[in-house]
């Protein structure tokens, strides 16, 4: 039983993060409508295995990661670069109707769970997340630093982070499939998150640097 709450506690929060409209989300609702549900799985399984990754570096190396300021820094800017790559595409895709309406830096060559792996290892929004989550389960008492209280905690992660993309993914068809709804307007609607988490990540960039200055 007590596994039992410490897998729904991992389940619980890893939804509920995912929720919020995020790169990876969107990324894996994009894919799900230009290029089908099975790659927006892949890709969605190959961003939350880093994710777990982390989450379980983040575990047993407090203190390694609270001292990463630096490189998150530099992860921080590229997860800029690339959000703002993103939404120029999906704006590009959404004025060539011609292209199937697709996103050339989502729709490439590069297996879905590659490309899901890669984009999720750069993005470092969710490490001060998990970080600042189990510090807060530790002090509480609720996960404590065993090996069984790690494992269920981080399985319950994979799950909740898994069936939140999947609102994102399946909710995208729906809105094609079911709705009827013209690929070109999903297009402009997405790039136009992708610009609005651009701009939300640098002004946290910028009130960061005013903080630390």
């Amino acid at each position: 039983m007590q596994l039992f709450r410490r897998f729904c506690t991992g389940l619980g929060i890893s939804f509920l993060g995912t929720l919020p409209l995020g790169t990876l989300n969107v990324a894996a609702m994009q894919i799900a409508v230009s290029d089908g549900i099975k790659p927006a799985i892949g890709f969605s399984l190959g961003a939350l295995l880093v994710e777990i990754c982390y989450v379980r570096l983040s575990l047993v190396a407090m203190d390694w990661v609270r001292k990463q300021q630096k490189l998150f820094r530099y992860l921080e800017w590229i997860t800029l670069i690339i959000i703002l790559a993103l939404s120029v595409a999906s704006f590009v895709a959404a004025a060539h109707p011609s292209g199937d309406g697709r996103n050339v830096i989502l729709s490439n060559s590069m297996p879905r769970f590659l490309l899901g792996i890669t984009m999720s290892a750069v993005n470092p929004v969710q490490i001060p997340f998990w970080f600042g989550w189990s510090t807060i389960l530790f002090a509480k008492k609720i996960l404590l630093p065993r090996n069984d209280h790690y494992n269920a905690y981080i399985c319950g992660i994979g799950v909740g982070t898994f069936l939140g993309n999947s609102v994102f993914i399946f909710g995208g068809r729906l809105m094609v499939d079911s709705l009827n709804a013209n690929q070109n307007i999903l297009n402009y609607v997405i790039g136009g998150v992708f610009a609005v988490t651009a701009g939300i990540q640098a002004w946290r960039m910028f009130r960061k640097k005013n903080a630390t200055a």
